[in-house]
């Protein structure tokens, strides 16, 4: 009770403080580091929906846009500021939803464009933002564009994509991350030649070297920003542009100039940056909203690039680094059986953070829909350790000077389902990969333990609102199997326990808002870099400093204060009950603790 009611006064104080600093910091539109500070975009949390798992409205297995519209006060309750959707177009859904048949519609499934002019409405009157996923590297092979396109080489859409005429013979190799031979290349008889694809043979490439295709792409932007939007997510955007003689890459070329990463020589098409600026000056100039790349093959080295807003291209981006780390190489999503090395982990956030120290602005993820649950990838999901683990990666994703970006239903610490059987997925990239290792006599079982961990559909499985049939997803049949742990892992129980995962999460959005000075704009630097079981750092400076130590191991660990470092007794958030201050601080296992330095 008594360490109750010291946690309750720091926290009035806490208040209190928070506020005189916040109305002090409007006077200053620039941050230690020289960026210019205000951008709503950099203090947001953003929060992403995958409405296909989020909440069915009608019972038939889908989510749908009303009900995201059902529960906008929830997400409201979360404290977070913008909402990022993915695809809600019309698609076949090949890819579910990244295969876009018609840009300017309503997937049928979802509902239709009054369901999200109600959503946006909602939104906004709700002080939230929505985010939508541009998906313009690619379309559908059922989109009206390649359905003409296809029909012959003097079809006018023909040029919309990309193709090699068959008379030139096999099309240099390129990698296509999707299809069971691995190819991106796939033949077309009506043409006589072959279409690039980098994903799935359902999904073609569009060819931005003609004009008419940038155009068409523009006012696609156009038409949602017009709608009242708030930016978009840009899938694999670094894709776009291609070198279209189509040069043989070996892999002695792709290993000396991309590190054998067939997404960095994706990544680095001769015209990028320039389409990139006009895209910025044709539309996102003109609405002033967020816009954000999937990173694909961005390096340190190339990431200003993108977001220099000296450069006039994109506000954001976001990295593969950090969530690729801990596979084995060379083997498809296959984390290596002995955990991945925490001083890597911290060197490739200390490192991304250092490429925005004086320019740009970064971005922070662990989990999203194309990758596994947060707290099973990077925290421990056994029974013991999920709540501890899930709330310390919580306070290290909002605890970063980068805009985080959250994942749906990892504020109710949600974990892998790991299915037993490839019936079960649902995914085009696991059963393809099964298939293609089938195909070449691997083994499948290794392959199938692999994907408990990584799997894409680990993350896609329906939200988790009760402990009713389906977790109070649907009255039908759910898409994809519900994680039987929705019996106690629910908003609707967490909601009541104000030790839940839910509630540590609003308070961590609350502390991060309270303390922006430190928590958003603050400098960051690393403490103990080696050590394998603490991450600690620190941020803000002078006056205005916190530290932040986070236990990511399973076993208590003491941990010794940097000589002449002071800390205030009381931390200012504890994924745990008890804290004791010293010159060594004891940590239980995944006890995550900010504190104030005197």
């Amino acid at each position: 009770m008594k360490y109750f009611m010291l946690c309750l006064l720091a926290a009035m104080s806490l208040f209190f403080s928070a506020c005189n600093n916040n109305s002090s910091q409007q006077k200053s539109e620039v941050d230690t580091t020289g960026n210019k500070k205000n951008d709503w975009w950099k203090e947001a949390v953003v929060y992403q929906i995958y409405p296909r798992s989020f909440k069915d409205s009608n019972g038939d297995g889908i989510g749908d846009l009303k009900g995201i519209i059902s529960k906008l006060d929830y997400i409201k309750s979360l404290g977070i500021d913008v909402v990022w959707l993915n695809p809600i177009f019309e698609s076949p859904n090949k890819d579910n939803g990244y295969d876009i048949s018609n840009y300017e519609a309503i997937m049928k499934e979802f509902g239709t464009m009054a369901d999200f002019d109600t959503l946006l409405q909602g939104m906004h009157e709700r002080g939230i933002k929505l985010v939508l996923d541009l998906v313009a590297n690619h379309s559908s092979d059922q989109h009206p564009w390649f359905i003409e396109a296809r029909k012959g080489r003097k079809n006018p859409y023909y040029e919309y994509y990309h193709w090699w005429p068959a008379e030139k013979g096999k099309p240099p190799f390129r990698q296509g991350f999707f299809d069971v031979d691995g190819s991106a290349w796939t033949f077309n008889a009506a043409t006589n030649s072959y279409y690039l694809h980098y994903f799935s043979q359902y999904q073609p490439d569009l060819n931005w070297e003609n004009p008419k295709v940038r155009e068409e792409v523009f006012n696609i932007m156009k038409f949602w920003f017009n709608k009242g939007i708030d930016g978009f997510r840009m899938d694999v955007i670094p894709f776009i542009s291609k070198d279209t003689s189509f040069p043989v890459i070996t892999p002695e070329i792709l290993k000396e100039k991309y590190n054998g990463d067939w997404a960095q020589y994706y990544a680095s098409g001769p015209n990028l940056h320039t389409y990139l600026r006009e895209m910025n000056a044709e539309v996102l100039s003109k609405y002033k909203d967020m816009s954000v790349a999937e990173g694909a093959g961005v390096t340190l080295a190339t990431a200003n690039d993108f977001v220099d807003a000296d450069r006039h291209e994109l506000n954001m981006l976001y990295n593969f680094d950090g969530v690729n780390y801990g596979y084995l190489p060379g083997k498809f999503k296959t984390p290596d059986p002995n955990g991945y090395k925490l001083p890597g982990f911290k060197k490739i956030y200390t490192e991304w953070d250092s490429v925005f120290a004086n320019k740009g602005w970064g971005t922070i993820y662990l989990g999203n829909h194309d990758q596994p649950r947060m707290v099973s990838r990077w925290g421990n999901d056994s029974p013991e350790f999920r709540e501890p683990s899930s709330k310390m990666l919580t306070t290290f994703l909002l605890s970063m000077r980068a805009t985080p970006y959250y994942y749906f239903g990892d504020e109710l610490g949600m974990s892998n389902i790991k299915f037993d059987k490839i019936e079960d997925y649902r995914d085009i990239e696991t059963i393809n990969m099964y298939k293609q290792i089938q195909l070449k006599g691997g083994n499948l079982q290794d392959f199938m333990n692999a994907q408990k961990i990584s799997a894409r559909d680990n993350s896609r499985t329906p939200f988790q609102w009760n402990n009713t049939l389906n977790a109070g997803f649907t009255t039908g049949t759910p898409w994809i199997k519900v994680n039987p742990n929705y019996t106690t892992v629910n908003v609707e129980d967490e909601a009541k326990d104000p030790n839940s995962c839910l509630n540590y999460f609003k308070k961590m959005v609350l502390l991060r808002k309270m303390h922006k000075d430190v928590l958003v704009y603050g400098k960051y630097q690393l403490l103990d870099a080696d050590n394998p079981n603490i991450y600690a750092y620190t941020r803000g400076e002078g006056a205005k400093k916190m530290m932040v130590v986070l236990n990511f191991s399973k076993d208590r660990v003491g941990w010794d204060l940097p000589a002449g470092m002071q800390i205030k007794p009381i931390p200012l958030i504890n994924n745990y009950n008890t804290f004791i201050p010293g010159k060594t601080l004891t940590l239980e296992p995944y006890q995550a603790v900010i504190l104030e330095l005197k």
